[in-house]
């Protein structure tokens, strides 16, 4: 069993086969494999590390399993004494993946 460190939405990930993780919005469809090129690549123990970036032929598959956006937050701008008050929501979009793979 190995472990990789990935980069994805200016993002850096340390994954193992069979992890689920949510990452920026990917442009891929449901059921679609992701390639992701590792940064660092090693076994459980630690013996064999590759380092590289990125490292030359490894790459990580992944498959997306959801595109959703996360939960409401809410942005609330205030000054006192001025009357200024602004009040904004946000959901920022995210995709779920799988790893399948190293």
């Amino acid at each position: 069993m190995s472990i990789a460190v990935i980069k994805t939405g200016g993002k850096q990930y340390l994954v193992k086969p069979k992890d689920t993780i949510k990452v920026e919005k990917l442009p891929n469809q449901v059921g679609d494999i992701v390639k992701f090129d590792a940064l660092l690549v090693s076994d459980e123990a630690g013996k064999e590390v590759k380092i590289g970036q990125p490292s030359s032929g490894i790459s990580v598959e992944a498959k997306v399993l959801d595109q959703s956006k996360e939960d409401k937050i809410t942005v609330i701008k205030y000054k006192s004494k001025v009357r200024y008050r602004r009040k904004a929501g946000h959901r920022q979009p995210f995709t779920k993946i799988e790893i399948q793979k190293i």
